[in-house]
């Protein structure tokens, strides 16, 4: 008889490889040691925990369509938790505990143009549903891409990057912020919100999804406004403060005029007509 695991018990797992992207950032290939699938959906996330460290809520990178049961997380080095992990190397275990939380809404997208903004280390999230419209490609209409970062040197996914640039299925762009004098960078040098104009937006078939540092979405939604993209028409991923993963300890709660919900348990993607009357939300 089978057990449904409880989602306060993390699962053994083991780093199957670990590959360093840029400064602060590597990306790590897991599996359950249960050698099952993780059957997340693009845009969970799972928790991380180390033994007697504690544990960190982390995007799942990877697309469902990834062969194999493995699953892929890209992890900045930003505190206890993750300093230690970025010490760990392959054939090291973990705890998982997860899939959680509400991802992008893949069915409603299909049939659609998708255009994907993606600021620093948003791509990793983006990344996961990124791959599953690639995977399928015929399901889907117009693919944009616009990513952003601050320098050259903090791109993450070079390889995939350089295949995207390559694509004639695709459209994609990209920018950074500001390129020193000493590095060849043949992109756009400005912020992501300098991409925007310069793409065309079937306002009627179209879905925009959105994630990067907080300070970015305010800036990218006042573009896509002059674009007169429709509210319901955006999706974003909001990981703000999240911690327990199970709505338990309440540091991802955001309130509102119109009651409060929590980001680990109704996010982390949300609909901006949703979100767009909660202040504490952006």
């Amino acid at each position: 008889m089978n057990k449904e695991k409880s989602p306060y018990l993390p699962e053994n797992a083991t780093i199957l490889n670990v590959e360093k992207m840029a400064e602060r950032e590597k990306l790590f290939e897991i599996e359950l040691d249960s050698g099952e699938p993780l059957n997340h959906e693009p845009g969970q996330f799972v928790e991380v925990s180390v033994p007697g460290v504690g544990e960190a809520p982390i995007s799942i990178s990877s697309s469902p369509t990834k062969e194999g049961n493995s699953f892929e997380l890209c992890i900045r080095k930003v505190g206890n938790v993750t300093n230690v992990i970025h010490t760990l190397e392959e054939g090291d275990q973990i705890g998982i505990r997860g899939p959680y939380g509400e991802g992008f809404p893949v069915e409603e997208l299909k049939g659609h143009d998708v255009i994907f903004i993606a600021g620093g280390l948003g791509i990793a999230p983006l990344r996961s549903l990124i791959n599953y419209t690639l995977d399928r490609r015929e399901e889907f209409e117009d693919i944009k891409i616009l990513y952003g970062c601050r320098k050259p040197c903090e791109l993450l996914y070079e390889d995939e990057v350089e295949e995207w640039r390559g694509m004639d299925n695709i459209d994609y762009r990209e920018t950074v912020d500001e390129c020193p004098d000493d590095v060849c960078w043949e992109g756009n040098v400005g912020v992501i919100t300098t991409l925007i104009p310069g793409i065309d937006i079937d306002l009627e078939n179209s879905y925009t999804v959105v994630c990067g540092p907080p300070i970015m979405y305010r800036f990218v939604l006042q573009e896509l406004k002059q674009k007169e993209v429709p509210d319901e028409r955006i999706y974003l991923s909001l990981e703000r403060r999240m911690k327990c993963g199970v709505g338990k300890c309440g540091h991802c709660q955001i309130n509102g005029k119109d009651g409060e919900f929590y980001v680990c348990q109704d996010g982390p993607v949300f609909n901006y007509d949703i979100v767009n009357d909660f202040e504490e939300a952006l």
